[in-house]
């Protein structure tokens, strides 16, 4: 290589990388190359927020991943009511420790809880008390839970001709007659624990407190029902049934007497292994006892 072609590719190296150092120093450039690094920059930035939402998903992922540890599905635990290889009598469920009671399952007060004594017999037997006073309150919330639950069969004013009846339904019990009205008032919480006739229990809707309150209710409303004026207080002014509906708009037949309707079923005889709804009795004072008869001796030859 001669000196002169030496020069002239330093000349040009010179050139270019003067060229370089006046782009660098703010010399203008041409629009096409602004756009493209401008694009350029775009895609740069694309690709930075690209890596980052992957490194996000996969961090996410990651724990994802370690919160659904299967250990977590198949984890030693008892099925109620399976059989069990760690106890030596193979139940999973485990009974009650002696000497303890369930959470809410104390049951102190018997009465409360059945509406039976233990009588002097022997035997269980109702009683005419309430075990609670019996406030305003009380039977506000008896008349309640009656129009709900009792109401369907024996009727708001408790004659048993309620709409189910209507409909085509075995009729209830009329609390009016002289042989409810002759029931202790822990009768009807009773019935409505355990059921009779065609009557179910109500022990899994109603709660035992509601149970008497509705039995108070039951009472109150027979008491109203055969009251006299004689019971009114002095002072007080008694309104006939008939003018009360007659204000309220009401037919003129509504307070008088119900009369059962043809499709109530009246015309089978009772039957004997059913019982009569509403009259079950906690236990028979007198139970009956069958003693078979003996063989006679056969006869002498």
């Amino acid at each position: 290589m001669t000196r002169d072609q030496g020069t002239g590719i330093g000349d040009r190296l010179g050139t270019h990388s003067g060229t370089a150092a006046a782009a660098r120093a703010g010399a203008p450039r041409a629009p096409g190359a602004e756009r493209s690094s401008a694009a350029a920059e775009r895609a740069g930035n694309a690709a930075r927020l690209m890596n980052r939402a992957l490194a996000l998903c996969s961090l996410a992922a990651v724990l994802f991943a370690a919160g659904c540890r299967s250990d977590m599905q198949q984890q030693p635990k008892m099925i109620p009511l399976r059989g069990s290889d760690f106890f030596a009598d193979h139940r999973a469920a485990r009974p009650q420790a002696p000497g303890t009671v369930a959470r809410g399952q104390l049951d102190e007060d018997s009465y409360f809880y059945t509406g039976l004594v233990q009588g002097p017999n022997g035997y269980k037997e109702e009683q005419n008390l309430m075990p609670f006073p019996v406030t305003m309150e009380v039977l506000r919330r008896g008349q309640e839970r009656f129009n709900i639950y009792c109401t369907p069969c024996h009727s708001r004013v408790g004659n048993g001709l309620g709409e189910i009846v209507m409909r085509g339904y075995k009729p209830a019990a009329n609390l009016h007659d002289q042989v409810r009205m002759a029931q202790p008032v822990s009768h009807y919480f009773y019935v409505m624990t355990h059921g009779y006739g065609a009557m179910p229990d109500y022990a899994a809707q109603i709660t035992p407190v509601d149970r008497w309150a509705i039995a108070a209710y039951i009472r109150a409303l027979q008491l109203s029902e055969a009251a006299t004026l004689q019971d009114v207080p002095a002072g007080v002014q008694v309104k006939s049934l008939k003018s009360i509906a007659q204000q309220e708009g009401l037919p003129a037949g509504f307070a008088e007497p119900w009369v059962l309707p043809t499709t109530a079923v009246q015309a089978y005889k009772p039957v004997a292994s059913e019982g009569t709804p509403a009259m079950a009795p906690a236990n028979p004072a007198d139970p009956t006892i069958s003693v078979p008869l003996s063989k006679a001796a056969p006869a002498a030859h």
